[in-house]
């Protein structure tokens, strides 16, 4: 039996104010610096440690329905570098999404390497930590790739802890499990930071007018 209403095309009433029904992602709303990042990467020579400093902006979007249902949520851009660098080290843009009715976050990532993925979690409406997880071969909250990365660094399993600190600042811990070509042993490459609020989000379209 299908865990969703024979009616798909009703619009359920909805709340303008994105900002007052993020639940969970509320406290991620904003503008975020990070200067302490580590990234554990694979390389030729074994995995190597690089630091990172980034910016985080994660803006609210008016709500979203598909027919019956409703999500608030967070546009983002990452954008991260090497502390001695002007250049791009890590460009990321996506969607975070709350839907109240089920208690269900999930994270849209799109990197411009030609990969993209869908995480998915449950949270409380007043959580201050989630975990997010995406498996490759799923037909939902999956993860697709260019045929390099396929042939090179096949990513199979991504996974995001988010954890909300409190003097305010967020930390979050990703997993990227990745099968790369000439090695036995799946290779985790991870990524971790704290982020601190440089500046407040910009309401919504709706709740503007």
């Amino acid at each position: 039996m299908s865990e969703f209403a024979t009616d798909i095309y009703t619009e359920p009433t909805l709340d303008v104010d994105t900002l007052a029904n993020l639940g969970p992602l509320r406290a991620l709303a904003g503008v975020w610096e990070g200067t302490r990042g580590l990234d554990v990467k694979p390389k030729a020579d074994g995995p190597r440690k690089q630091a990172y400093v980034e910016r985080f902006e994660l803006q609210p979007i008016d709500p979203q329905t598909n027919g019956p249902q409703l999500f608030y949520g967070l546009r983002y851009h990452q954008h991260a570098r090497k502390p001695d660098q002007v250049k791009t080290y890590h460009d990321q843009i996506g969607y975070f999404l709350w839907e109240p009715a089920t208690g269900t976050i999930i994270q849209t990532l799109a990197i411009p390497r030609g990969m993209i993925a869908m995480a998915v979690g449950q949270a409380a409406p007043d959580a201050t930590s989630f975990e997010l997880a995406a498996v490759k071969g799923k037909n939902d909250y999956g993860i697709c790739s260019n045929p390099f990365l396929l042939h090179a660094f096949d990513t199979t399993e991504y996974r995001i802890k988010v954890s909300v600190n409190p003097d305010g600042s967020w930390t979050y811990d990703e997993d990227t499990v990745m099968t790369v070509r000439g090695r036995d042993e799946p290779f985790h490459h991870t990524d971790r930071n704290t982020l601190h609020k440089v500046g407040e989000p910009v309401p919504n379209p709706l709740a503007r007018k």
